[in-house]
């Protein structure tokens, strides 16, 4: 973080937690045992207060700010949601690309305007965080086509498929992979073909937050699929992203390994929604007050170990 905001006394407030929401295709294949419905009630949950980010979020001291960058749904008679929807929700990636590569490039600049705003603001720290049924298949898609990881390695439950749920989800990601040719495709291709704009919105968060100087923190598997988005688009930013936690989701640890990463914490956490990125945000302030009020040995008159 010091080297990051270029002071021996870093600081990790103000910071602030960006809430990406968005739909997939996808769904159409099976992939989640939850209605896309859910997408759209969740950010109905985040306005009014009462989803598990908003409480870890106003305990971090961490701003909440919610943007549909995706949702099939109309979400603008919600209080505080940013409209910024780029269209509702991707195409289903397993029958051809999720989204334009316009469509792609229009999500990453929203999340990079966000994180310029809030830097603006005096923001020191940006958390990301998302909302979208179906986006762990994804990520795992992703994370397969930039790492050439085989997707059965990299798929998990989510949120809650059975052994057969998570043999199917495996296969509509072969089966993405190969209609969309990604092994031929840039970073941006890749993005465009089996990302989600949530996803992309995220990466274009910690792309801003890289630009403008300050420490972006990576939630869990969804969130570290952007960042490994980013990562592709612009390598220098992955000394500004701070992984939160180690998600449960297998194809997390395949993602911090192609960040090069290791994580503030351990937790055996699962949820989304920024949940581990507001714990870290905590510890990373802890780590900050140690840095910038103890007092080395010298300072303080304590002995030093005697030289032989």
């Amino acid at each position: 973080m010091a080297i990051v905001q270029r002071d021996v006394r870093p600081s990790a407030t103000p910071s602030a937690i960006v809430l990406m929401a968005g739909d997939h295709g996808v769904v159409a294949e099976g992939v989640s045992p939850y209605p896309q419905d859910v997408t759209w009630q969740m950010v109905a949950n985040f306005s009014a207060g009462g989803a598990a980010i908003n409480q870890l979020a106003k305990h971090a001291g961490a701003k909440l700010v919610l943007v549909d960058v995706g949702v099939v749904a109309d979400t603008s008679g919600f209080a505080d949601v940013v409209q910024a929807k780029v269209r509702p929700g991707t195409a289903n990636m397993a029958q051809g690309p999720a989204m334009a590569r316009e469509e792609a490039a229009e999500a990453l600049l929203t999340g990079a305007r966000v994180a310029a705003e809030l830097v603006a603001g005096g923001v020191r720290v940006i958390g990301t965080g998302e909302m979208g049924i179906g986006n762990t298949t994804a990520a795992a898609a992703l994370t397969a086509a930039f790492t050439g990881a085989e997707p059965g390695t990299v798929v998990g439950r989510g949120t809650g498929l059975d052994d057969v749920g998570v043999a199917n989800k495996a296969e509509v990601i072969r089966r993405a992979l190969a209609v969309n040719g990604t092994e031929k495709l840039d970073a941006l291709g890749v993005l465009a073909a089996v990302g989600g704009l949530e996803i992309a919105g995220m990466a274009g968060v910690m792309l801003g937050a890289a630009a403008a100087g300050v420490c972006a923190v990576s939630d869990g598997f969804i969130s570290g699929a952007a960042a490994l988005a980013a990562m592709r688009l612009s390598p220098e930013v992955a000394g500004y992203v701070f992984p939160s936690h180690r998600s449960v989701e297998p194809g997390h640890t395949v993602v911090l390994e192609a960040l090069g990463l290791e994580p503030v914490l351990e937790l055996d956490m699962r949820l989304g929604e920024g949940t581990g990125a507001a714990l870290a945000i905590e510890i990373m302030g802890a780590a900050c007050a140690v840095m910038s009020g103890m007092a080395t040995f010298a300072e303080a008159g304590v002995s030093g170990a005697e030289e032989a």
